[in-house]
């Protein structure tokens, strides 16, 4: 399975050759590696090679140490990804707007493609996700979840699992990072109407499979979307209080 070190960076090198297996899925979450003096004699390089490379795989999340008990290849999950950078972009208020960009380029073409493909199935998980978000803006909520699920109905009728995976992660992102900027976005008059009507010119131009119509309705809105909170994110925080306590 393992393969001799003849190169001198030996750490890179066998972190590689784990990674490898692990990609491959002959190495697997919970799978127990061998011990650090086995895998040296097997790959003919040091103990303390070895040590540095399992270093660098747990830094990155691959593999756990567990008190007497050995080495695991450690099983993932998406708050592992997301959790670091939902907390970088609270902290960099113009990643939001890099998040937007993203977005911009992955949901109109999300949009133009899921015109194309969208089934029945599909179109009646957006209708469903459409008619939340109508009863979020009754009963005065700001409608996040709703939002997001709404868009990510759109990257599944697409038909694209890479997409899907995508769109998860910024739908996420989105969800961790920006609340604060929807909340201030919700709460300016008519804008939860805009919204909600742009979301409905998307939908309706999926439903009648109109893919240019799709395309050029999800364009305007995250046009929309990113100038509002532009503007937020720029406006003076004492100016933005005021606004918020005259509406």
């Amino acid at each position: 399975m393992f393969k001799p070190i003849k190169t001198k960076r030996v750490y890179a090198e066998i972190v590689d050759q784990i990674q490898q297996l692990i990609n491959e899925g002959t190495l697997k979450p919970g799978d127990k590696l061998i011990s650090e003096r086995e895998l040296a004699e097997k790959l003919e390089v040091s103990r303390a090679s070895i040590r540095e490379a399992y270093s660098a795989l747990e830094t990155v999340g691959l593999l756990e140490s567990r008190a007497g008990g050995g080495t695991f290849i450690r099983a993932i999950s998406t708050d592992d990804i997301i959790k670091p950078l939902a907390l970088i972009l609270m902290m960099d208020k113009e990643s939001n707007f890099d998040i937007m960009e993203v977005r911009k380029i992955l949901e109109v073409e999300s949009a133009y493609l899921a015109a194309e493909r969208a089934n029945d199935e599909n179109i009646q998980k957006m209708s469903e996700n459409l008619e939340k978000m109508e009863e979020d803006i009754r009963l005065g909520r700001i409608g996040e979840v709703s939002d997001a699920t709404f868009h990510f109905a759109i990257a599944e009728s697409a038909q694209n699992t890479i997409l899907v995976r995508l769109m998860s992660t910024i739908s996420d992102l989105v969800m961790h990072s920006m609340k604060k900027s929807r909340e201030k976005m919700y709460f300016k008059p008519g804008n939860d109407k805009k919204l909600f009507n742009q979301h409905k010119a998307i939908f309706e131009a999926i439903a009648t499979h109109d893919s240019a119509l799709a395309r050029k309705n999800m364009s305007d809105h995250l046009v929309f979307v990113s100038d509002e909170i532009f503007s937020i994110e720029k406006a003076p925080s004492d100016e933005m209080q005021l606004t918020i306590v005259k509406e």
